[in-house]
């Protein structure tokens, strides 16, 4: 680190005050946090003409890009494969006044990033923001402390367990709507367009997206093999770091987050290799499914005892016998704070992943949703 911070005096360092962060975020090492989730973030007012960013990636598959939003335009960076520190350069030439950043993970766990530090200009400086300067952390009261601390609870909070659609894998292939997705190796994949987030700031909340592109919710089943070997979200959900391919797993802390809205999004991809709801709802493998969602439902009902919890789907093709089982182990717990929810194209939107404009039409039939409950649904 040293080698690429050589040349440099004005470096803010990861465990500085003036930074806020929100997601998932591995702060063992207090000064070297390790970015897991899609959407993890940190943000912060700086001054200065330009700002660097001092990262170590760890990759597994598709090439990373590290996602970016300064005086509300949004930039991405390719990341490299190698392991090493590397100083990256996100913007120059500014005007040598106050500006705004809010820096995020835009993939899944296709890999992880340490955040080592800022760099600013000779005059550059750091400070917190304030409420409203900042649009995508509407949700942090005036004054407050690190979200990571838990020092401050902010007014409204979401969580939204899924898979690739929830972390918005390929959202930004626009010339694909509607249509199978094209060839990809990453490019296309940014939360900040996922229904996820969307909803969020339509919301004012704060989110943590515990998503990972082609996880089901049993082992055995989906899309999502690191290291050689299925993994389900029932396995996956109480975990910090999850990926074993990228090292050790570890637990999250429950109490350092509670969401008053919850958002169950499986069940899409626990068709693949065998569509065994479809064929038969009532076989031995659909009624074992369906015990162990209830059985997931009722963990988070543990974890988040407040929560209006969610249960859904998304509008990518999928047979409608998932989101029937879905409603009959929601209506058999009996528990009112925990919901099922249909969008108007459930299930027939498109065959690719949800691009950007239909995740927004998603967002607002989702955020109005939850708006019919109001303002005390909020509640702490």
């Amino acid at each position: 680190m040293e080698k690429v911070l050589r040349m440099d005096s004005n470096v803010i360092y990861p465990d500085d005050e003036a930074l806020i962060y929100s997601g998932r975020i591995d702060f063992e090492n207090r000064t070297e946090p390790t970015f897991v989730y899609a959407y993890s973030s940190v943000c912060t007012v700086f001054s200065g003409t330009k700002l660097d960013v001092i990262i170590r990636n760890h990759r597994e598959w598709n090439d990373n890009y590290l996602g970016f939003v300064i005086d509300g335009v949004q930039g991405c960076i390719l990341l490299p494969y190698d392991e090493g520190v590397t100083r990256l350069h996100l913007v120059r030439n500014l005007a040598d006044t106050e500006h705004t950043l809010f820096l995020f993970k835009r993939q899944d766990g296709c890999h992880y990033f340490d955040l080592l530090g800022f760099v600013l200009s000779e005059t550059g400086s750091v400070k917190r923001p304030e409420q409203g300067q900042i649009a995508e952390t509407d949700y942090l009261p005036s004054g407050g402390n690190n979200v990571s601390e838990g020092s401050y609870e902010p007014h409204r909070c979401m969580e939204v367990f899924g898979d690739s659609v929830s972390a918005g894998e390929v959202s930004e292939a626009l010339d694909f709507m509607g249509k199978a997705d094209p060839v990809n190796h990453g490019e296309y994949s940014n939360a900040y367009w996922s229904y996820s987030a969307l909803t969020a700031r339509k919301l004012k909340a704060e989110l943590h997206i515990t998503a990972q592109g082609g996880i089901a919710l049993l082992p055995g089943t989906g899309y999502f093999e690191p290291d050689f070997g299925y993994v389900g979200m029932d396995t996956r959900y109480d975990k910090l770091r999850y990926n074993p391919f990228l090292g050790r797993v570890n637990d999250w802390n429950f109490e350092q987050y509670t969401p008053q809205i919850v958002v169950v999004a499986i069940g899409q991809n626990d068709n693949y290799p065998l569509d065994y709801m479809k064929e038969d709802d009532t076989s031995a493998a659909s009624k074992h499914w369906k015990v162990e969602y209830g059985s997931f439902l009722q963990k988070l009902r543990m974890k988040y005892p407040k929560a209006l919890i969610i249960t859904a789907t998304t509008i990518l093709e999928h047979d409608s016998c998932w989101d029937k089982a879905i409603d009959d182990v929601t209506r058999g717990l009996q528990d009112e704070k925990i919901v099922h929810f249909l969008y108007s194209k459930n299930g027939c939107g498109t065959p690719g992943h949800i691009r950007k404009p239909e995740a927004e039409e998603m967002a607002q039939e989702l955020s109005t949703f939850i708006d019919s409950f109001g303002e005390s649904i909020w509640d702490r």
